[in-house]
């Protein structure tokens, strides 16, 4: 089974090196590293090319930001399955493709996706939040709820059936896909209950609260376009939750 994991990238020279070595350190083989590059000018291009031939396929080029970029870098992928890690994320441990490809070779299922934990930018060791996706289950959209998207792995044809990311949403493109993957058309996933990526704080989506504002926007027309019913007063309650991951760190 060949995996292919999308990194996009723009101008993260300073922390692109430990999501490529995270992946690249990985026990299982049969993997389709492909990076996709928004045309960085902060050294960025120098640091991907230093691994020459590791990166199955990169580009450098502008785009209309991160969801066209993760577009792009899911047409080039040709792996029976697939995965995104963020530039400014890492997996944890060196097995974390071995287990996903264990799952999909045990299990009858089209996706998998596990628990994440938040950590401090300059202190990878401190951990600030746990994201629990046990949390989850389809029903939860109506609640502003999704698994934790780094940790999502999901079968390529999924995507040439139901679409790719809606490149007009700002931030939450990715509940959106969920969103359609999982609610509208309910595809078949499987909890890996263990943190498999370590994710940076920081992230448009928590850094302030105009951000929370688009994003909880967002939210109301994913659920929306997917037929999911739900109103502001669902939305915000998945708050109380996600301080509950404050503790559990």
């Amino acid at each position: 089974m060949k995996v292919s994991i999308i990194t996009v990238v723009y101008n993260n020279a300073h922390v692109i090196k430990s999501a490529i070595d995270s992946v690249l350190s990985q026990t299982y083989s049969n993997i389709e590293y492909i990076i996709i590059d928004g045309k960085s000018t902060d050294g960025t291009v120098n640091v991907i090319a230093s691994y020459g031939s590791k990166i199955a396929k990169c580009i450098s080029e502008p785009d209309k930001g991160i969801y066209d970029a993760m577009n792009k870098g899911l047409k080039l992928a040709t792996g029976d399955v697939v995965g995104i890690l963020n530039s400014d994320d890492m997996y944890m441990s060196q097995d974390v493709i071995e287990k996903v490809v264990a799952i999909f070779e045990t299990h009858a299922v089209e996706s998998m996706f596990a628990d994440l934990i938040y950590v401090q930018p300059d202190n990878l060791d401190k951990i600030v939040r746990y994201y629990d996706s046990s949390y989850f289950s389809p029903a939860k959209f109506a609640y502003g709820w999704m698994p934790a998207h780094p940790t999502f792995f999901v079968k390529r044809e999924v995507y040439e059936k139901y679409g790719y990311f809606k490149t007009d949403y700002k931030i939450a493109a990715d509940y959106e896909l969920l969103a359609r993957f999982l609610g509208k058309y309910a595809i078949s996933y499987f909890y890996l209950q263990r943190p498999i990526v370590k994710m940076r704080t920081g992230g448009v989506s928590t850094t302030n609260f105009k951000s929370n504002v688009v994003i909880n926007q967002e939210i109301l027309r994913a659920c929306a376009e997917n037929g999911i019913d739900t109103n502001w007063w669902k939305v915000l309650s998945k708050y109380p939750k996600k301080l509950l991951g404050l503790l559990k760190r």
